[in-house]
């Protein structure tokens, strides 16, 4: 899918965020394996336990049986949606160090492989 395709899906998929603490709504869209795995934020009031869409959809595609993914694309609509280190680790669990992660506020975007934003893993 193009960059024009995702962010159509991701904008659609922000109403479904929940992030009433911070007010940085995130959504993540796993792509190159058919349709698009949509992953949102979701917070709560103990933030430890909060959840990030990154990991959500990570979580949702390895729950379903999907994992041969091109890459992710991360979008915001209230700044740019760069990746946490504990994002990193789990998408480093799952792929490659060329998978392709795209950050997006809607208007500007930028692209990272994985082994670009995590250069030294946490690998067994």
């Amino acid at each position: 899918m193009k960059s024009e395709d995702l962010l159509k899906v991701a904008k659609e998929a922000v109403k479904h965020c929940y992030a009433p603490y911070s007010g940085f709504r995130v959504v993540a869209l796993l792509f190159g394996c058919g349709e698009p795995v949509v992953g949102v934020n979701v917070e709560n009031a103990s933030f430890g336990l909060t959840v990030c869409a990154e990991r959500v959809a990570v979580f949702k595609a390895v729950s379903e049986g999907k994992r041969d993914f091109d890459g992710i694309f991360i979008y915001s609509p209230d700044g740019m949606p760069y990746p946490c280190g504990a994002c990193r680790q789990v998408m480093a669990e799952f792929f490659k160090k060329d998978f392709e992660i795209i950050v997006t506020n809607g208007s500007k975007e930028e692209r990272f492989s994985l082994g670009k934003l995590l250069p030294y893993n946490f690998k067994l």
